[in-house]
């Protein structure tokens, strides 16, 4: 409970950073939404409109005073309100965010077991090849490469998102295949690794040889004895990966043009959308604190020896 109350200071810590950081964007907003024929009177006119005209403080105020009675306000180039945008679209994102969470860690730790089983061999080999290849290519770049082969070539999945496709639950999830696999391919990368060293490590202490020689199943001694020690760096690293597939599906969704956050993150920090940038910002450091508190959850459920007394 204090960690998920130790989120509201830090939620409005980096949204007042990000407030002021805002400030050195040199895009005027009201002149982006006029247009370049706009008179100076006109731009004068909706900057007073967007309460730009008043003093930097008092804008803040303004924002901590809405935020507080969560209020986000509005897009100011639609009109919409910024809960309802972020209402439709943080569920594509999320989505997107956690099952390349769920692919990295199922195929990460499945083949980190298989290299550590058969370490300095063939498979150890080239898991490990794999692995470094699949840390050093980009998301964006493994999205490009994935719509080519699979979208435009096989014709297995759709290249882009397609709103009449994603009406029904089987059509959206089958358009976010893609882009779940070509964010999570890094993150999958990195934790083979890991679960590699990790299961290596564990396999060569005493109590999994004695386990071995008393005779019992290399499957029930993997998964009952070693994969729970050797799982406790890994949901570490879940963590930090967590939170750099939320950067990475910035790129994903706008090459597969997902309607996602991202896309909307983008957007509003090349026109400085204001109520747009801080409520994405605010939204995802929510979002990292909660996967941290239930992968700090995951520890302490994984070594005793960490929960509080």
């Amino acid at each position: 409970m204090s960690r998920l109350l130790a989120a509201i200071p830090l939620m409005f810590l980096t949204g007042t950073l990000v407030f002021f950081l805002i400030q050195f964007n040199p895009v005027d907003p009201a002149a982006a939404l006029l247009g370049e024929d706009a008179s100076l009177a006109s731009i004068a006119e909706k900057r007073a409109e967007l309460g730009l005209d008043r003093s930097l403080l008092v804008q803040y105020g303004d924002w901590l005073t809405d935020v507080v009675r969560f209020d986000l306000g509005t897009d100011w180039f639609t009109g919409e309100s910024v809960l309802t945008m972020f209402g439709d679209r943080a569920p594509v994102t999320l989505t997107l965010v956690f099952g390349a969470l769920a692919i990295a860690l199922v195929s990460g730790v499945g083949l980190g077991i298989l290299a550590a089983l058969k370490a300095g061999r063939l498979p150890d080999r080239i898991v490990t090849v794999v692995s470094s290849f699949g840390m050093a290519i980009p998301n964006f770049w493994a999205a490009i490469l994935l719509a080519y082969f699979l979208s435009v070539q096989v014709r297995w999945f759709p290249a882009i998102w397609s709103n009449t496709r994603t009406e029904t639950i089987g059509g959206w999830l089958h358009s976010l295949v893609l882009p779940c696999i070509a964010l999570g391919l890094s993150a999958a990368a990195a934790i083979a690794r890991q679960s590699r060293s990790s299961m290596i490590a564990v396999l060569q202490k005493d109590y999994i040889r004695t386990a071995l020689a008393k005779g019992l199943p290399v499957r029930r001694v993997i998964r009952r004895h070693a994969l729970r020690n050797a799982a406790i760096p890994i949901v570490s690293l879940a963590g930090f990966q967590t939170s750099a597939l939320i950067g990475g599906a910035i790129f994903v969704e706008s090459v597969f043009n997902v309607p996602g956050l991202g896309s909307l993150g983008v957007d509003a920090v090349l026109r400085k959308n204001t109520p747009i940038i801080l409520a994405f910002v605010m939204v995802t450091t929510f979002v990292v604190v909660m996967v941290n508190i239930v992968l700090d959850l995951a520890y302490a459920w994984l070594n005793p020896k960490v929960r509080p007394g």
